[in-house]
This record gives structure tokens, C-alpha cells and sequence, in this order.
């Protein structure tokens, strides 16, 4: 949510095909050919087995030539054309662009290339990121048009690293806001229930994955907009600490508010994905120097005696439904070995003013061009953003550091006591897709757009990493989320418990029922 910066670029037209203009040829599942590579005959793949297979066996069975890269795009892009436009996920597809690149990668696989680890896997990015020769609109009427001339390094690195781009998903207007709707493309569905909001602002990805449409989604959260989306639709999003995804173009470069990361159905794929993503770059000045090649390792972990804090609630108003099925759960981390205690960090109500805050300030400084010359095209909650951020003091904006700073050491000392922090990623259940953000919460008012956040954009904050993982559904078949909460910087413990978590539930494997429609 809110995580658009300024990476807008000189633009050029064309090379790009809309969505509701591409004709998708029929699927080609197998080629049922002799592989004299192999020594054996190919056997044919269902559609559903390459569209809901893990990233991490798709990437392993594209390397030993059980499937080629051809054959994988043109399952997703059927699937993609069967029932995107049931949801509206995707709004701007590449089908020609992705055939072009699938054909390299099958030539680099007969030549015996090395190859990068997700070599001949479809993914789609976030429309906020700049794609060079893609349509990039932010979601924005003043940009419904625009196609760079760059990559976002994000998608440098997803290419580099074999990624085939099928084409962009849909967010909000520059990223506020935690519904998936905008002027250019509308609305984007919930699969689980067509008249619920799938979250947001990376809505479009979480949709497209939980549809089978991509194995790989990124995303971009400031106040949760990986996590959210993620909680609403039985995948699974990683906020990575600040610098660990490297961010550029980036106009505020040493804001960390807003990061970039990966999204997926299952945590190995967001772990092998998170490997691509992570590392250092001289062009993002906050950029952890780490290299990304750990994340690929096995995440199998024993939590015997690991001590867990299960959130009391932080003093915030949660939908009953949602706080009985995350608590349910906690027997789950009891049965891994860990020791589970319910506590807060101390003061986490300070993360409410060190977030709008800074948040305001962040607007206020991306999107000043576009207030002064386009005001009239923007959302009144983006106006709303960009003028609080020009109301600010500068004691205001100093104010906010210092509470930032003590707030952080809080929960640095609190993790001390803790190796993680588990509680509910949203605070309400998906809402309707016609309502743009929910008035109250248990019988409290929420005063702005984003009020009702506060579970994500708390833990935003203090920086740490966080997981949204699939915990529950509702009797009604609704997805609810789980958020791991990690010490600062320990992505890799966040990636680890989570996949426990789900080894032990499974509930990534539910599909959705507008799949069956």
C-alpha cells in the first residue's frame, strides 16, 4: 500500500498488447515426442499439473527436460485466458514478447547452458514496476499510456535470472490504498469470492497466483501490500527488511518505509524467488551486501524449544472471526517444539504517527510533479497523502525519527526474549470489492483509509521482515493469513517457520472456486 515512488522515466510508445486484444493460442501441454536427450518418451502434462505446480519442481523439472519452457508458458497463458477475465488480474499481457523469450530458454537448455534458478518460469510484475517496452500506468490515468525505456532492477534481476515476463498486474493508484481498484482497469476480484476485494496494493499478483495464471508474482509493500493481498488469497507474500530486495529507480533512495518483494503459493517458491531478488547494488544506497544464493538452501529447521510471542492484539480491534482462526493455530507451533507465550512489544501504538508520518513525507516528495500538474486526475485518497505530507513540519518529521528509533529498540529488546512474533496479518476478513476500505473495525470507527492496516503497517514501521502465510478459511470459504514476524534482518528464520507452518496445515493447496466455474 502507497508504495509508488518516483521511477518514471523518458517513455516511448508501442511493443506492448493489452490484455482484452490478445488472441491466446490453444495450449500445447506436451509435445509427446521422443526426447533423444533423455533416452525416453515425454509423458503429457495436465494444464493444471504446470499451472499449480510448485515454482521450486517446475524450475527443477525444466532443468532436467521433463518440460520445456514453451510448453510451461503456454499452459499459463491459457490459463491466463480462461479466467483472467473472470477476475482481472493481469491488465497489460506480453503473450508474443513471453513465446520470444521461452523459445531462448529452451535454446540455452539444448545447448547446455548454465542457467539461472528460475530459468523458464512465467512471472508477472506489479504495475508500478517499470518494465522497459511494457505499458507501466501505476495505476494512474496520467500514465495509462506510458511505456519505459528502462527495467525496475527488480525485474533486471527476475530476467537475469531466466524469468520469463508474461506481463503486469494490476494495484491501486500508485499503490494506496489496500483495495485493487483504478480508473484505468477497475476492479480486481477476490477468486475465492467475486463480490470480495482480493486486498491490495499488490492484488493483481496475489490473484494471479492463487488462479495458477504465474508460479512467480512481485510485489511492493509500505503498509502491508504484500502481506495483505497474500492473506486475502491463500498465497503467500514476503515484506523482506528493508535493502534486502535493492529498490531502483528510486527517488528517495534511503526511505524504508516502501520495499520490494516476492509473492507466491508456497514459502520455498517465495525463498527460491527471494534468491533471485536479494543482494547488493550500488544503485540502492540501503542495500543489504549479502548475496541472494542462501535463500536457496533447504528451509527444513527443528523449532524444539524455539520461543514464540503470540500477540495479545496489540491493543488494536479485530474481526472475531479472524482473531479465533489465527488463534487456533497456535497448537500448530506448539506441535513444531515451540514454546508459545502470549506478549507485545511494549508502545506499539508509536508506529501509528511514525507511519503516517513518514508516509506523508514520502508522498508529498514522489508525487509533488503530478499534484501540481495533474491534481484533477488523481484519487481524492492520493490528493488526501500528498497534502499531508506538505503540512508537515520539519519538527513533525524529526519527531517521527525519534519515535521510530525507541520504538525499534523496544522490539529489538523484546525479540531478545523472543525468536518470533505471530499474529493476525489483517485485522477484518475480505470485505466487498465495492466498498474501497472498511468504515470500522468490531464497532471502531476507523478515521482514514489506512486505519484499518494497522496490524500490517505497524510491524512496516519497526523494519523487520514478515511473512503472510494461509491459516484458515472461514465457513464461508474466505482465506485468512498468519504473519511471522522476525529479529531484525532474519529473513531467513521468517522464510524458515513459515514453511513449517505450512508443511503442517497444507492449506496452500486449496484452489479457489472460480477456477471451477
Amino acid at each position: 500500500m502507497g508504495e509508488m515512488v518516483s521511477r518514471r522515466t523518458a517513455l516511448i510508445a508501442g511493443g506492448v498488447t493489452a490484455l482484452g486484444a490478445v488472441g491466446v493460442a490453444s495450449c500445447i501441454v506436451s509435445s509427446g515426442r521422443n526426447d533423444p536427450q533423455r533416452g525416453r518418451e515425454k509423458v503429457p502434462m495436465p494444464v493444471s499439473d504446470l499451472c499449480f505446480m510448485t515454482a521450486v519442481e517446475l524450475a527443477r523439472r525444466l532443468r532436467e527436460k521433463d518440460v520445456s519452457a514453451r510448453e510451461v508458458l503456454e499452459a499459463h497463458i491459457k490459463q491466463i485466458d480462461r479466467v483472467n477475465p473472470k477476475v482481472n488480474a493481469i491488465v497489460t499481457l506480453v503473450a508474443d514478447k513471453a513465446r520470444e523469450a521461452a523459445h531462448r530458454a529452451d535454446e540455452r537448455i539444448a545447448k547446455g547452458d548454465e542457467v539461472g534458478p528460475l530459468h523458464g518460469l512465467p512471472v508477472a510484475h506489479k504495475d508500478l514496476q517499470e518494465t522497459n517496452g511494457i505499458r507501466t500506468t501505476y495505476g494512474s490515468l496520467i500514465y495509462k499510456d506510458e511505456v519505459p525505456t528502462v527495467d525496475a532492477l527488480l525485474v533486471e534481476r527476475l530476467r537475469a535470472a531466466g524469468a520469463i515476463t508474461v506481463g503486469k498486474t494490476n494495484t491501486p493508484e500508485f499503490g494506496a490504498g489496500s483495495q485493487t481498484f483504478n480508473a484505468v482497469f477497475g476492479r480486481t476480484l477476490n477468486p475465492y469470492d467475486l463480490t470480495k476485494t482480493c486486498g491490495g496494493s499488490s492484488g493483481g499478483a496475489a490473484v494471479a497466483l492463487a488462479c495458477g495464471m504465474v508460479p512467480l508474482a512481485d510485489g511492493s509493500d509500505m503498509g502491508g501490500s504484500l502481506r495483505n493481498p497474500a492473506s486475502f488469497c491463500n498465497v503467500v507474500g514476503l515484506r523482506p527488511s528493508p535493502g534486502r530486495v535493492p529498490t531502483w529507480p528510486y527517488s528517495t533512495g534511503w526511505f524504508t518505509l516502501a520495499v520490494d518483494g516476492p509473492m507466491a503459493r508456497t514459502v520455498g517458491d517465495v525463498a527460491l524467488m527471494l534468491s533471485a531478488l536479494a543482494g547488493p547494488d550500488p544503485r540502492a544506497p540501503i542495500a543489504i551486501t549479502e548475496d541472494g544464493a542462501r535463500f536457496r538452501r533447504p528451509l527444513g529447521r527443528d523449532f524444539k524449544g524455539v520461543r514464540v510471542a503470540w500477540s495479545k492484539g496489540m491493543g488494536l480491534p479485530f474481526d472475531p472471526v479472524v482473531r479465533k482462526a489465527v488463534e487456533d493455530q497456535r497448537t500448530v507451533f506448539e506441535s513444531l517444539g515451540c514454546v508459545v507465550e502470549e506478549a507485545d512489544p511494549e508502545g506499539m501504538a508509536d508506529a501509528d504517527e511514525v507511519f503516517k508520518t513518514l508516509r506523508a513525507w514520502n508522498y508529498e516528495c514522489t508525487l509533488s510533479k503530478e499534484y501540481a500538474e495533474n491534481k484533477d486526475k488523481l484519487k481524492d485518497t492520493v490528493v488526501w497523502n500528498i497534502e499531508a505530507g506538505r503540512n508537515l513540519t520539519g519538527q513533525q518529521i524529526g519527531r517521527a525519527e525519534v519515535l521510530r528509533t525507541s520504538l525499534y529498540h523496544r522490539v529489538r529488546e523484546f525479540l531478545n526474549r523472543y525468536d518470533f512474533f505471530v499474529l493476525p496479518v489483517v485485522q477484518v476478513l475480505p470485505f466487498d470489492v465495492k466498498t474501497d476500505w472498511p468504515r470500522q473495525v468490531s464497532g471502531v470507527k476507523m478515521e482514514t483509509y489506512i486505519d484499518w492496516m494497522k496490524s500490517c503497517y505497524f510491524i512496516s514501521a519497526i523494519g523487520n521482515p514478515a511473512l503472510s502465510v494461509p491459516c484458515a478459511f472461514t465457513p464461508d470459504g474466505l482465506p485468512i493469513g498468519l504473519q511471522i514476524v522476525g529479529r531484525h534482518q532474519a529473513d531467513w528464520g521468517v522464510l524458515q517457520l513459515g514453511h513449517a507452518f505450512e508443511q503442517a496445515t497444507g492449506l496452500w493447496k486449496r484452489r479457489p472456486p472460480v477456477l471451477a466455474a
